[in-house]
């Protein structure tokens, strides 16, 4: 029985040959979904700052001084 290795493949390699293999308008669904990841991601992020100013409002006052 040989050994052979399997060849590395990198997510993003992964995910780029996968992507095009697809119809047209499954790739459009992708970029879709990509943006609301990226978007959450934001979204997530914006929120998390709102909350620190709010729980910190006091001291940032102070801060602001």
């Amino acid at each position: 029985m040989m050994n052979q290795e399997v060849p590395f493949v990198s997510i993003e390699e992964k995910l780029i040959q996968d992507f095009m293999r697809l119809p047209d308008d499954k790739k459009l669904e992708v970029i879709d979904f990509v943006e609301f990841l990226q978007s959450r991601t934001n979204n997530d992020l914006e929120s998390l700052m709102d909350e620190i100013i709010i729980e910190n409002h006091e001291a940032l006052k102070e801060l602001a001084e």
